[in-house]
């Protein structure tokens, strides 16, 4: 079933959105060659404890973590792990969700590790836009369909990169994974139609080669590229209005002032990052 929210429920989600947007600040922060990924899952856990946020992942059918970080090849859903070390030109996905008193927000975001090598730095711009080109299709009386043609022709026929098929985005609220599902992928003008008040999540998951992932990993979670190309990904929550998409999870509210709700998200993602500054500083050494 899919839910329309009201304008209190959308606040809320908005704030749980700064929460999850000020932890994506923090690892810009901490982030750095030689760390393990694990230091990751430690902050994530910290800055949420501080934050008075629960992190909606530990516990979701079996998952134990509060983050999924995947490097390089790695898709998605990739465990944070004390003896994989980043190294100089990896390329890091943090995806999380958060549940703030009830309220839930998911983004994941695309960190390059030192210097990303010309062919990543591409790759993580053109997914970047991808997904704005996504959301900006994200408006009353547009149908799914449309986002997900914009997101492939943009990355397969334009820079002929691999649209990864397996995963898609989805509705959210009041719990993690709701109707409907949102591919990145899909013909215009065939699909659900939007609707004012529908949350749903825009996250291109975007191949360097073949769009096909392999799921044969025997955590029955990590998903790799079935060629071993690098993948990337960015995802943001986000809100249909009459006024057009508004993102509930931008880390950048300068950047992002035509998708923000209204002029409370600035001043929590205000509050929200300087806490995570103040946890970052026990892992940047």
């Amino acid at each position: 079933m899919i839910s329309l929210k009201s304008p209190r429920e959308i606040r809320a989600m908005e704030k749980s959105g700064a929460v999850l947007a000020g932890m994506h600040l923090g690892i810009q922060k901490i982030i750095r060659p030689g760390i393990s990924s694990w230091v990751i899952e430690e902050f994530a856990r910290d800055y949420f404890k501080q934050a008075g946020a629960i992190a909606a992942q530990i516990g979701f059918e079996g998952y134990k973590y509060a983050t999924c970080v995947s490097v390089n090849d790695e898709i998605c859903h990739g465990f944070p792990r004390k003896k994989l070390i980043l190294k100089d030109g990896d390329l890091v996905k943090v995806d999380t969700v958060v549940n703030l008193d009830g309220a839930f927000s998911d983004s994941c975001w695309s960190y390059a590790v030192g210097t990303p090598s010309p062919e990543i730095a591409k790759l993580m711009d053109v997914t970047k836009k991808s997904l704005y080109m996504g959301i900006d299709q994200c408006v009353p009386g547009n149908r799914i369909g449309d986002i997900g043609a914009v997101v492939q022709h943009y990355t397969e026929d334009e820079n002929g990169y691999g649209d990864v098929k397996e995963f898609v985005g989805h509705g959210i609220g009041p719990t993690m994974h709701e109707d409907p599902m949102v591919p990145h992928y899909g013909e215009a003008g065939h699909g659900l139609r939007l609707r004012k008040g529908m949350t749903i999540t825009v996250e291109p998951m975007i191949n360097t080669g073949t769009w096909q992932a392999d799921t044969s990993d025997p955590s029955g979670w990590l998903a790799k590229t079935a060629d071993g190309g690098w993948s990337c990904q960015y995802e943001h929550t986000l809100v249909i209005t009459e006024d057009g998409p508004k993102i509930l999870t931008s880390q950048d509210p300068e950047a992002d002032a035509k998708y923000l709700y209204d002029d409370e998200y600035a001043k929590e993602l205000a509050h929200y990052g300087e806490i995570a500054r103040r946890v970052a500083k026990k892992y940047e050494e």
